[in-house]
């Protein structure tokens, strides 16, 4: 067994249903399902123990204390005793040959170099989000297809030696951390594989982390800003770096963060993106 499916969840009962359903399909069992229970009060772990006695697919459920996603993945990388890592949120389904593709990717991704594969995430089996395919064949860092013109989410599967070497920041007080942040740092050695196929099926719901966005950066400025000034600094010069300059610049005055002193960009880029930070504050961006 080489693939761990790992699940954060958190007060997600009547979702885990369909999750589960997809794995029962997979035209390949051979991997184990790491659930961790981020302090869920919905009496998640009854379900899942029930799915347990069933034995019809290997499963392991770990209930901690409420301290976020990137705490629970964290501790997923932690507990995780197979070579690869494939983080499936809660309301994301699996399609019937997912874990049969990644074994078939397993193979073109044997160098220390490549630190994954980066897959499509479709809102159907035969749909990408968006509409949007992968601008380049081979091999990529997961920002370098952004910054070529890729618009859509992925799916990623991270070699578990690579995420415990790149863990999330855990930030006092504050619950989640952009997932970007981590995976821009792991781009900065290392590439991904690129498979363009489907591999999950997205059904994002309405309490999910995409739709509280604002609630997010509310609630964890220390995490914006480190992600903010991680960008600013390695985007290329373009619209899209001094949009990340006045993001980093808010952010800083809100976390109260030295601008120069200490600061990886350089004090010219930063007094030019004043500009970007005054637009983004008269918008209520930031």
């Amino acid at each position: 067994m080489k693939l761990t499916i790992f699940t954060p969840t958190y007060n997600r009962r009547d979702l885990l249903g369909r999750a589960y359903e997809s794995l029962l399909k997979q035209t390949c069992r051979d991997f184990v399902w790491l659930i961790v229970d981020d302090g869920s009060s919905d009496d998640t772990g009854s379900l899942v123990a029930q799915w347990i006695r069933e034995d019809r697919i290997r499963i392991r459920y770990e209930y901690c204390e409420n301290g976020g996603k990137m705490r629970a993945h964290n501790r997923g990388a932690k507990l995780c005793e197979t070579e690869w890592f494939l983080c499936r949120d809660s309301d994301d389904i699996l399609v019937p040959t997912a874990v049969e593709q990644i074994y078939a990717c397993a193979d073109a991704v044997g160098s220390k170099r490549v630190a994954g594969i980066v897959a499509h995430k479709g809102k159907s089996e035969t749909e990408t989000l968006y509409g949007s395919d992968f601008p380049v064949n081979g091999y990529s860092t997961l920002y370098g297809l952004y910054l070529k013109g890729f618009r859509g989410e992925t799916t990623l599967v991270y070699k578990t030696a690579i995420l415990r070497a790149f863990p999330f920041p855990e930030i006092e007080g504050e619950k989640y951390v952009p997932e970007d942040y981590i995976y821009d740092k792991i781009d900065q050695e290392h590439v991904l594989y690129v498979l363009p196929r489907i591999i999950t099926v997205c059904e994002l719901v309405s309490a999910g982390y995409t739709d509280s966005l604002k609630d997010l950066k509310e609630k964890n400025p220390q995490a914006w800003y480190l992600y903010y000034e991680q960008r600013a600094r390695i985007t290329p010069v373009s619209l899209l770096k001094w949009k990340y300059l006045g993001f980093y610049i808010r952010y800083a005055k809100r976390c109260h963060k030295p601008l120069f002193r200490g600061a990886l960009i350089s004090p010219i880029f930063v007094l030019t993106g004043y500009p970007f930070a005054w637009i983004l504050k008269w918008m209520g961006k930031a």
